[in-house]
């Protein structure tokens, strides 16, 4: 506060005496603490400032004590006492201030446009939106390279880069920066302008930079039919600094991985080292590498488009493949074929092409449209595809670019019978088959047949080797006469697991399928079922009547247990073989009559009359 008196506030103490009664009720004010800051009217009660400039940057808080005492002040009253606290609010009386006249900052030349260099501050006693402070830069050489800005949290300038720096250039700037308040209270207006400036000083630092190239980008044009090693364009670049250190060049192998292209790593000069060819490819993107040959990490890149001209190095050629008959009843002039060519070369005026036959023939001719395509004619009436069932029709086509490219194509005219509209109905494939007298279904009919001789040749086989089995006497020398046919000689009488003796009391039973439980057999089989025997038959014609079927029928397997020689019979020539009898009879057996037998009993004969032998020996 710049004036004394103001009034701060009234305090106010009641009395409970009769106001009526002299003094007993009249109260008196007086300040006991807060001297000599503030006073207090002792009739009213209101606190007013006694002195003037107050200042709230010198001293914010205040306490006041007041007394109220009854009786008129006088000795005897009674009194009473509060404390009033007194705040004083800010006003915007005090202008910022830069506690530095001059500022110094460093920055690399390297730094990117936007890169913030540092920050300056001016202080201003006065606090909230009354201390708010704006800067800006109003003058220096360094105008249009440097930028300012207010960070409103902190109250600081931040000072950027606005353009690139380069130490080569410029090594210092010098800045004029104003802090100024924002929010400015006329009652001060006194007090003198509420701002402040300082000088910046920025020194530019030095860095090893990269290559510059003399532009961004580069664009070259050159022919595709130029000779290997011809230069194409050459690329410059330079070293920004001081000491200016030689340059190497290179490509980057990533965008040209067909090597077509290589660099003069000294001066930066692009030649071929393959043949170009603007058919397979017309733009090719290059990125060129420059680095100082003291320090390679430091380079630059920059894009160089090579753009591939056209030249008439392509003939033209038949657009699609045309698939072209004639009709046998065709006339003289008619229309069988409309013919179009194409060109990988892109000439500036654009395509041309001429149509014409290589020679003259006597059954076709091709016209010109003068359109880029041509059509087919005949030169004569009637065409016989038996007689020549194809023609084959040589067609020039020549383009008007300098060098005049052409080509030879050859159209295939089949002969084909048509209608009476001229619509096709069948060509030479059939023709070739009449004269021989058989048509496409005679064909497919003969053809079926033999895959079903085949068929039935093959099924034939399949069922003889099926039915096919082994021999069932192995070798001459064998011994077992019946017993080998039925490729089991029995387990003889003690055998209880080799056949079912109830089968011979009970001849019905056989028609049971009863398979052997003491072997596996080879091959599974149905038997044939026979009209079983009466009753009343003997048991030894039922063998021999099983004997004969099992004898006569040679796919028989041999394990039916009606097989076995459990019951030997009457009236046999060669009597019993049973061991068990021979066993029983007193004396030697004399088995040399088994030699009698034939060659089949000579093994059988061998064995018991060897045994003999052996006997007397021993």
């Amino acid at each position: 506060l710049d004036v004394s008196g103001t009034s701060v506030v009234q305090v106010t103490a009641t009395d409970a005496d009769d106001p009526s009664y002299g003094n007993s009720a009249r109260i008196i004010y007086s300040i006991l603490q807060g001297q000599p800051y503030f006073s207090v009217e002792p009739e009213t009660g209101i606190i007013r400032t006694a002195l003037p400039n107050m200042n709230r940057e010198n001293r914010e808080q205040y306490q006041v004590v007041i007394q109220a005492k009854d009786m008129g002040g006088q000795m005897g009253g009674l009194s009473g006492t509060t404390t009033v606290n007194i705040t004083l609010t800010d006003v915007n009386d005090n202008p910022p201030r830069f506690p530095q006249s001059t500022i110094h900052l460093r920055i690399p030349e390297s730094s990117p446009v936007g890169t913030a260099i540092g920050s300056v501050k001016a202080t201003d006693a006065d606090t909230g939106k009354n201390a708010e402070v704006e800067y800006r830069i109003i003058d220096g050489d360094g105008t249009d390279m440097f930028d300012i800005v207010t960070q409103k949290d902190t109250q600081e300038g931040i000072i950027t880069v606005r353009k690139p720096l380069d130490y080569e250039t410029r090594r210092l700037y010098t800045l004029k920066v104003e802090a100024e308040n924002t929010h400015v209270d006329p009652r001060f207006y006194y007090l003198g302008p509420f701002k402040d400036t300082t000088i910046v000083k920025i020194s530019v630092e030095d860095v090893d930079e990269p290559p510059v190239f003399s532009r961004s980008s580069y664009l070259f044009e050159v022919h595709e039919d130029i000779e290997l090693g011809t230069i194409i364009g050459t690329v410059m670049a330079r070293d920004p600094d001081s000491a200016s250190s030689p340059i190497r060049f290179s490509l980057d192998r990533h965008t040209d991985l067909d090597r077509i292209f290589n660099i003069h790593s000294g001066n930066g000069s692009i030649y071929t080292s393959k043949p170009l060819d603007r058919e397979i490819s017309q733009w090719h993107n290059l990125s060129v590498i420059a680095a100082e040959i003291n320090n390679p990490k430091d380079a630059t890149r920059v894009p160089v488009y090579v753009r591939i001209l056209d030249v008439n190095d392509n003939a033209p050629q038949f657009a699609v493949f045309y698939d072209t008959f004639v009709c046998e009843n065709a006339r003289a002039g008619q229309l069988i074929q409309t013919i179009s060519a194409v060109d990988k070369d892109d000439p500036l005026g654009g395509q041309k092409f001429f149509f014409s036959l290589a020679a003259v023939n006597p059954n076709f001719t091709v016209q010109d449209n003068e359109d880029n395509t041509a059509r087919i004619l005949t030169r004569r009436n009637g065409f016989s595809r038996h007689e020549v069932s194809t023609y084959l029709l040589p067609v020039v086509i020549s383009d008007n670019d300098y060098p005049i490219q052409s080509s030879t194509g050859t159209l295939t005219i089949r002969v084909c019978a048509c209608d009476s509209r001229g619509n096709m109905q069948s060509c030479n494939a059939e023709a070739l088959l009449l004269p021989a007298g058989l048509s496409t279904g005679a064909l497919v009919a003969i053809l079926l047949c033999i895959i079903i001789l085949l068929v039935i040749v093959v099924l034939f086989a399949a069922l003889k080797r099926q039915r096919k089995k082994e021999p069932l006497i192995l070798s001459k020398e064998d011994i077992r006469d019946n017993i080998v046919s039925y490729n089991d000689e029995g387990g003889g009488e003690e055998d209880t697991q080799a056949f079912d003796i109830g089968t011979l009391r009970n001849p019905t039973a056989v028609d049971d399928k009863k398979l052997r439980r003491d072997i596996i057999p080879e091959t599974l089989f149905i038997p044939r079922r026979t009209p079983s025997a009466p009753d009343n038959t003997d048991v030894r014609d039922f063998i021999n009547q099983r004997l004969k079927e099992h004898d006569t029928d040679p796919s028989a397997p041999p394990y039916d247990s009606l097989a076995t020689y459990a019951y030997e019979g009457n009236d046999s020539i060669a009597e019993s073989l049973s061991s068990l009898e021979s066993a029983t009879t007193e004396g030697d057996q004399n088995y040399d009559y088994l030699r009698e037998w034939g060659p089949r009993f000579n093994k059988l004969a061998e064995m018991y009359g060897g045994g003999e032998s052996d006997k007397d020996t021993s």
